[in-house]
């Protein structure tokens, strides 16, 4: 994994500290983030992306800073947020997919030709002119997740991507996310989903509460929300 560093960063957003000040380095190949809701995981998530600047500290993948070096990130990192609808842009699937590889620079004829190719890899060729408002919930996740691949970054951020999905669904995303040669981070609600991941990192009020192997922190994080939810 390309490494991500945070060094001293804080974040504060409408006169809330919503995140920090931390310092942590990620480089594991499965890195999952877990907290309440409003402790701080997405803000985390939008600092590692460049998608917010900090108020003090940096972010860095590799050498490069996430928020002001854009074309290092949009090489190295790529999005997957909970909503798709936030996410995608263009009417058709095939726009939708090429349109990052023109942000990185191909030309429209190349960026297209290579939509195409994602889609025939991912036995969806017969998608390419489809409407992406005519996709399922579940089939627009797995549309941004072409969209991602097809940029081939080192590492893919993911905001709860199970989010509103039926089982069906949900188990086909997670055999695919698992497949994946990028390193993930993935914010989730759901323990179970990190229980083979590398790492895990509990986000409380905006801080790291708990970082490590899921064996240590998971307990750890279940017993306390039990505990917070019998209050």
């Amino acid at each position: 994994m390309a490494r991500i560093t945070f060094d001293d960063v804080s974040l504060t957003l409408d006169g809330r500290q919503v995140f920090g000040p931390a310092s942590v380095v990620l480089e594991q190949r499965r890195i999952g983030v877990i907290g309440q809701n409003g402790a701080g995981k997405s803000s985390f998530l939008r600092l590692m992306a460049g998608l917010v600047k900090p108020d003090s500290g940096q972010v860095r993948l590799g050498d490069s800073d996430v928020y002001s070096d854009r074309k290092a990130v949009l090489a190295g990192i790529g999005v997957i947020f909970q909503n798709p609808d936030h996410q995608i842009l263009f009417p058709t699937v095939a726009e939708e997919i090429a349109f990052g590889l023109t942000q990185l620079g191909a030309s429209k004829a190349e960026a297209h030709a290579r939509a195409l190719r994602v889609l025939e890899e991912q036995n969806r060729a017969n998608w390419a002119d489809r409407q992406c408002y005519t996709l399922s919930g579940g089939q627009r996740h797995f549309l941004c997740l072409m969209a991602v691949l097809a940029m081939e970054p080192d590492v893919i951020l993911l905001d709860e991507p199970y989010a509103g999905l039926d089982i069906p669904t949900s188990a086909r995303l997670h055999r695919q996310l698992d497949s994946l040669d990028q390193s993930l981070v993935m914010i989730t609600h759901d323990p179970a989903q990190l229980e083979h991941y590398d790492r895990v990192i509990w986000i409380d009020g905006g801080r790291v509460e708990a970082d490590g192997p899921p064996a240590e922190v998971l307990p750890r994080f279940i017993s306390e929300m039990e505990r917070r939810g019998a209050c």
